[in-house]
């Protein structure tokens, strides 16, 4: 797990647990990894961070098994969750209103893997082709951000009587000219009417009142079976994916050492940007949070490498290592029963 600042306040949150995924220790048991990449503060991905694995347990206990309904279900009550904390903090801190968080989830459980996304962070796949010996790159996550023309005919068919629901503003395409993602946890400013009014500040606000929520909290979701010549996927903020396209990344981590991958993706997509730039990353280092922002995005990286012998025993009666880290550098032992995250 690797992260890079460049917002004054870290905006980017991740997770990887490894153990239980239901609650009381029943199972089943599996990995579960969770990139949250926030924008205008960072109490939403904190929020996520605290509460969206707690949910998915409780969840997976009631239905005693992992599915995509439980899945959907966590993420509706996180942002439940997070819409109550706006409405209590909104008389005192009303720009809360207007901080929301990008939300992907992988889940390993019982040889299933499951990717669910909001916004416009990125699973990518390595997979083996087995003719050529080749790694090629398959990309798991459906994006939701309005300068791809699906996204933005999906939002003008949710919103056809608004000619503004998508504007080019300085070359970037927006939902209402103020956001790039579609999808997302928090942001209620956009959802509920109640909030898109004074005090929040006037380039939040729309001209007309919110007649149905504008962005969307349901996830993209995608379930897959893992084969043997899967050999590991890479979970990352869109700040890695504005530098590496999805093969470069896949090529970095298959013909380098496991042992801290995830800061050498980091470190390759900040010499891409210092590059961009025309300037030297060394120089790129020394500048200050804040200012950094204008160079490149809150970058965070998990990688997880998967042993298909011991996917292909996992089992919900199977016993695994219960690991939990948040925004720290993890490596989990051979013999758990999910894959594991390169360390920092």
């Amino acid at each position: 797990m690797a992260v890079v600042q460049a917002n004054n306040l870290l905006e980017d949150q991740s997770q990887v647990e490894s153990g239980c995924l239901g609650l009381h220790d029943s199972g089943p048991y599996g990995t579960f990894v969770g990139i949250y990449d926030g924008h205008g503060g960072p109490e939403t991905s904190r929020f996520i961070n605290d509460h969206l694995f707690q949910h998915l347990k409780r969840f997976t206990s009631e239905q005693q098994s992992m599915s995509v309904e439980v899945i959907r279900k966590a993420f509706q009550a996180t942002e439940e969750g997070f819409l109550s904390v706006v409405t209590k903090q909104w008389p005192v801190k009303p720009q809360i209103a207007a901080v929301g968080s990008c939300c992907l989830v992988g889940i390993i459980c019982s040889g299933t893997l499951y990717i669910a996304n909001l916004g416009d962070s990125r699973a990518v796949l390595g997979r083996l082709v087995k003719a050529t010996g080749e790694i090629l790159s398959v990309q798991l996550s459906a994006e939701h951000n309005a300068s791809i023309e699906s996204v933005r005919q999906e939002m003008q068919s949710l919103h056809p009587d608004d000619s503004q629901i998508v504007v080019l503003k300085h070359n970037v395409w927006r939902v209402k000219g103020i956001i790039q993602i579609s999808r997302s946890i928090g942001d209620v400013y956009l959802k509920k009417a109640e909030f898109n009014r004074e005090p929040l500040y006037a380039k939040f606000r729309l001209r007309e009142p919110i007649r149905r929520p504008i962005l969307s909290a349901d996830p993209a979701i995608l379930v897959h079976p893992l084969q043997p010549q899967d050999q590991f996927i890479i979970f990352a903020s869109d700040g890695l994916w504005e530098h590496l396209s999805n093969q470069e990344a896949v090529d970095i981590v298959q013909n380098h050492p496991r042992n801290g991958i995830a800061k050498r993706l980091v470190k390759t997509a900040l010499q891409e940007a210092a590059k961009k730039r025309e300037m030297r990353y060394s120089d790129l280092k020394k500048i200050d949070r804040g200012v950094r922002r204008h160079f490149h995005d809150d970058i965070s990286v998990v990688v997880v490498f998967l042993d298909s012998d011991l996917v292909s025993r996992a089992s919900n009666s199977a016993k695994a290592l219960n690991v939990s880290v948040k925004g720290g550098g993890i490596t989990l032992p051979r013999n758990t029963l999910a894959p594991f995250t390169a360390p920092t």
